[in-house]
């Protein structure tokens, strides 16, 4: 097969990739700045907003696989123009080659779009996917993890010190990266469903103290104990991250809006059907092979 793949560049998107590659396939990525060139890869120099890479992306593809977006932006505008005009954009290139099979990467934060605008963003794209005559499948994948990974990187530096900042109490569902990238490729060679999947590893819903022991044990620590930060105080930390970082804030206000929510766990309705894909790397397995790559790479 040939996939069409944006977000290649990133974390799921390169274990995507790496993926599409270990099967034999071909990929066509999309990519802002150049890259080392790999065999089985093209590199499709453009972005979102750029129609003819798109229709490049696209044109000898058998299936799209729409990984690209925004999590942090500055506004509503950039949040847009990332997350629902890009997808727009994608999904007329797809339309106008007849490349039926597309899949879309969306996010459990769709499910609350009043929370947030990212959240809303995200629900705005998955419109234009519904809305299209493509054979389409949207995944919400929960928190993801892996090696390659530096979204969790401070969690785990501060695991060592037996200690995991969290925010209050709640509920979360984690994937590992392979296990996602397995399940988008076998979504993109199956017949289009027009589902909305909600994929986690066989651990289940995890409370914040089991997320935070969990990453303990990836790091080698017998007991890593959670430590819920207020509402209030996560507020102020994302008004202080504004001011120092300004338009490249990490903690925005926006974001803290969806963290506080208290239960960002798949629905056990929406799970992928057995036959198709089921979690490979049991979660202690997943955080010792994220911590031995962050020491690796000396992040940890």
């Amino acid at each position: 097969m040939i996939w069409a793949i944006t977000g290649g560049t990133g974390f799921v998107g390169g274990r995507t990739i790496e993926r599409a590659l270990a099967r034999g396939d071909e990929v066509r990525a999309l990519a802002r700045r150049p890259q080392p060139e790999r065999a089985g890869v093209t590199w499709i120099a453009g972005a979102l907003d750029d129609p003819a890479a798109l229709s490049e992306l696209v044109s000898t593809a058998d299936a799209v696989v729409h990984i690209a977006g925004a999590v942090n932006a500055p506004d509503r505008d950039a949040f847009v123009a990332a997350n629902i005009a890009g997808t727009a954009a994608v999904v007329e290139a797809a339309r106008v080659w007849a490349v039926r099979r597309f899949v879309h990467v969306s996010s459990l934060a769709a499910r609350e779009p009043a929370l947030s605008i990212y959240g809303w963003s995200k629900a705005g794209a998955e419109d234009v996917v519904r809305a299209s005559d493509l054979d389409w499948t949207i995944v919400r994948p929960p928190g993801v993890y892996g090696p390659g990974d530096l979204e969790q990187r401070d969690l785990f530096r501060a695991a060592r010190l037996g200690v995991v900042p969290v925010p209050p109490a709640g509920r979360l569902s984690v994937i590992h990266a392979d296990d996602l990238a397995r399940l988008l490729l076998a979504l993109a060679t199956a017949p289009g469903d027009r589902t909305i999947y909600e994929p986690e590893d066989a651990a289940g819903p995890l409370s914040y103290a089991d997320f935070a022991a969990a990453i303990g044990r990836g790091v080698g620590r017998r007991r890593a104990r959670a430590i819920p930060l207020p509402a209030a105080l996560l507020r102020t930390a994302a008004r202080a991250d504004r001011l120092l970082r300004r338009g490249h804030a990490k903690l925005t206000a926006d974001r803290v809006s969806y963290m506080l929510h208290p239960d960002w766990t798949a629905d056990p309705a929406k799970r992928p059907p057995p036959a198709l894909w089921t979690p490979q790397i049991p979660l202690d397995t997943g955080m010792a092979e994220t911590a031995r790559w962050y020491r690796a790479h000396g992040l940890l």
